[in-house]
């Protein structure tokens, strides 16, 4: 039940899905750590050496990703050694996937580092290059310029309207390297 004492911008920031998931992954090792996960890394000493992360910082970042159902920790014991965890994406963490592509693909448009992409995602079955879309339920791909974005059946605040952020834009942004939602 929410605190009645909680300012109103507080109340409309836990209806908000954007809020709630920066509550989790807002900061930049949450990220890089579920980054790692998804490349196959799983184990607290993998993640220190790649990240260059502080132990009680990854402590902490762990914690926070098994609590809000991200990640799950498993033991493990290697020959001779004392049992140790290691941890793996949930199906919530699994559905992040698409989060990372989208991050990556605005990142190499917007932020280039002038070596290229360290990473591309592409379909394993054919290796065709494969980027983050808007689509609908019958599988078309929607123009960025095209997105609306409406009010939900959980906003608390009837004068909110839908907006067409980008469709005076008429372009995607001044990047011509910009992916494109065609």
């Amino acid at each position: 039940m929410p605190n009645q004492a909680e300012p109103k911008h507080q109340k409309a920031e836990a209806r908000c899905s954007i809020a709630r998931t920066v509550q989790v992954l807002g900061d930049r090792w949450s990220i890089l750590i579920v980054r790692e996960i998804f490349r196959g890394r799983t184990r607290f000493s993998d993640f220190r050496s790649v990240l260059g992360i502080p132990s009680d910082v990854l402590t902490a970042r762990l914690a926070v990703l098994q609590g809000s159902g991200i990640l799950e920790r498993r033991s493990y014991r290697e020959p001779g050694a004392r049992e140790r965890f290691d941890y793996h994406l949930t199906p919530a963490g699994n559905d992040l996937l698409p989060v990372l592509g989208s991050l990556t693909q605005w990142g190499d448009a917007h932020r280039p580092t002038g070596f290229g992409p360290n990473r591309v995602y592409r379909r394993a079955s054919t290796g065709e290059r494969v980027h983050v879309a808007f689509v609908t339920a019958d599988g078309d791909v929607v123009a960025d310029e095209e997105i609306e974005i409406a009010p939900g059946p959980g906003e608390p605040d009837p004068r909110v309207q839908a907006v067409h952020p980008l469709a005076a834009v008429g372009h995607h942004g001044d990047n011509p390297e910009s992916p494109r939602t065609e």
